[in-house]
């Protein structure tokens, strides 16, 4: 069974994304890409065109499920975990409206499915992608090979359980 699925990595900055059509096993790239957030403009501007940017990609490509990397925060780093949390609830509600289920993916998880190491780094993500999807060159910005990533892990997930998402 093929599954459409649409994998989000969130910022604020830039979040990636990207759609794949993935029968478990082969995962063919629809479209993917970054969403980038204007500096000059408020937080609430920002959050407002992230919205109508993931609004408008699942609307155009209709998948059956959304995947979205958890939120984690470092101790170092709180205010990323917040902004980065911003992102995400507004991404949440893009979906929810879409009618479209969400499933959660630590950053983990992913590295660990897409390398076999759960702490390997963005290159080796990065490298992982490219082999596993057939690409002639490493997707940049490492966002959108964060996105494809979660897409690829979530797609497997679904099709390994017969169609049925379910919650990670």
């Amino acid at each position: 069974m093929d599954a459409i699925v649409c994998g989000i990595d969130p910022g604020l900055g830039i979040t990636g994304y990207a759609v794949l059509r993935s029968d478990g096993q082969r995962h063919e790239v629809i479209d993917a890409g970054a969403c980038r957030g204007d500096e000059e403009l408020s937080l609430a501007m920002r959050l407002a065109s992230l919205e109508r940017d993931i609004s408008s990609i699942v609307e155009e490509h209709r998948p059956m499920a959304i995947a979205v990397e958890q939120l984690y925060s470092h101790y170092k780093h709180p205010r990323t975990a917040i902004l980065m949390g911003h992102a995400r609830g507004v991404i949440l509600m893009a979906a929810a409206r879409q009618g479209v289920k969400v499933h959660d993916y630590a950053a983990t998880k992913v590295k660990r499915f897409m390398t076999g190491n759960g702490h390997a780094s963005k290159e080796q993500v990065q490298q992982a992608v490219k082999v596993t999807l057939g690409l002639d060159t490493a997707p940049e910005p490492f966002d959108v090979a964060d996105a494809l990533a979660i897409a690829v892990c979530c797609a497997s997930d679904i099709c390994r359980n017969n169609a049925k998402p379910v919650a990670v």
